[in-house]
């Protein structure tokens, strides 16, 4: 029985680093994986979110390793001493391969993990992106309550908050983030329904809020920033109902101190699923949830990428019972990412659409729209 546990070990290790190797060995415009599809179906050995639970902090900002996909995810605004503007993404994603307990060994590996940073130069319309994965053996990354890595990219849990740290090819980031709100527990107290089977959905929680403070650093030269900044967490296995085709989602801070996510799952016909949803938080912290009848989308303008594939890239946005209407604009068109996982992610602004006032930045986020699955993303 060891012996066949050793060797069912040895072959995950070699199945995951000869796929983390194919990953890494790609063209660098493809995008090879379904990332739809790694949200949908999972082994049953995996565990499922099927209704609320109590989440604890801060032992739930670890890892669980029991569910399929896991995500921690870092986008905000920035602004330099002269009101240059920066966006920013830090994502880590954790995909397990085999479920249950990891044999106690530094060496096992049950889980592929990947990392995208980017930084949108507002002023030069310029995206930096850079796409990185590690198995989890040896420490190459991992995520504990303290501390979320991908070798030398970290997120350390510090007395006011989180530190950031990752570089890339001309361009790194240093950020200190303070929460100024409490934890939102998105849907039914943090559980996300995402179709109609028991298992579609998530653990889902936010900071909506966090101030930024550090350092930026372009072709070698450096600024002292501060902004906003915004932290989605969550977790499952099999989250997404069929037929859905993709989503728009939108994490918007508004300067009245409101913050408000939305989220439209899009069914392959072209409709809004009724799992779409959102919460809209005020500037004390409190918040109410959003159910999909509670806020309408319309397309309003599109960009298309190098490869043909078109993006909705603006927006008009309403939701009728708060009193709210206003357009979502991208501070620039060209935030796609052509990576393992090809999506739209990028710095936007909250309009006004009678007189053109910023009412708010944010960020959207786009996937599904490629022509051929495999250049969906399905890493929310």
């Amino acid at each position: 029985m060891r012996r066949d546990i050793v060797i069912a070990v040895l072959i995950a290790v070699v199945a995951v680093g000869w796929l983390v190797q194919r990953i890494e060995q790609r063209e660098p415009d493809a995008t090879g994986i379904s990332g739809t599809a790694l949200l949908n179906a999972a082994p049953d050995a995996f565990k499922r979110v099927t209704g609320p639970e109590p989440l604890v902090f801060p032992a739930d900002h670890a890892m669980h390793p029991g569910f399929r996909n896991e995500w921690w995810y870092f986008t905000g605004n920035l602004f330099d001493a002269t009101g240059r503007r920066y966006g920013f993404q830090f994502t880590l994603f954790r995909f397990a391969v085999e479920p249950g307990e990891r044999p106690d060994s530094d060496f096992a590996s049950d889980a592929i993990w990947m990392a995208h940073f980017a930084v949108s130069d507002v002023a030069r319309a310029r995206f930096n992106s850079a796409e990185r994965f590690a198995r989890d053996a040896l420490g190459l990354a991992g995520a504990t309550a303290d501390e979320w890595w991908l070798r030398d990219w970290t997120v350390t849990r510090t007395e006011e908050g989180w530190r950031l740290r990752a570089q890339m090819d001309g361009a790194s980031l240093d950020l200190d983030l303070a929460p100024r709100k409490p934890v939102v527990l998105q849907g039914d107290s943090g559980y996300s329904r995402k179709g109609p089977e028991r298992g579609n959905a998530s653990r889902y929680y936010s900071i909506t809020r966090m101030a930024a403070d550090g350092r930026v650093v372009l072709d070698g030269n450096a600024a002292e920033v501060t902004g906003s900044a915004w932290l989605d967490r969550e977790w499952g296995s099999s989250q997404l109902g069929e037929g859905i085709a993709g989503w728009d989602w939108f994490a918007l801070q508004l300067d009245d101190g409101r913050d408000l996510m939305l989220y439209r799952l899009r069914t392959e016909a072209g409709d809004a699923s009724r799992f779409s949803a959102g919460v809209l938080v005020e500037a004390d912290g409190g918040y109410r949830v959003l159910e999909r009848d509670d806020f309408e989308f319309e397309e309003i303008g599109r960009w298309r990428d190098r490869l043909g594939v078109d993006w909705p890239v603006a927006w008009r946005v309403r939701l009728p019972g708060e009193g709210l209407a206003f357009e979502v604009r991208p501070a620039f068109d060209a935030q796609r990412w052509y990576a393992t996982v090809g999506y739209w992610e990028g710095a936007v602004d909250v309009i006004d659409p009678d007189d053109g006032r910023t009412l708010g930045r944010g960020y959207l986020e786009l996937s599904g729209y490629a022509d051929s699955d495999a250049q969906r993303v399905g890493v929310r």
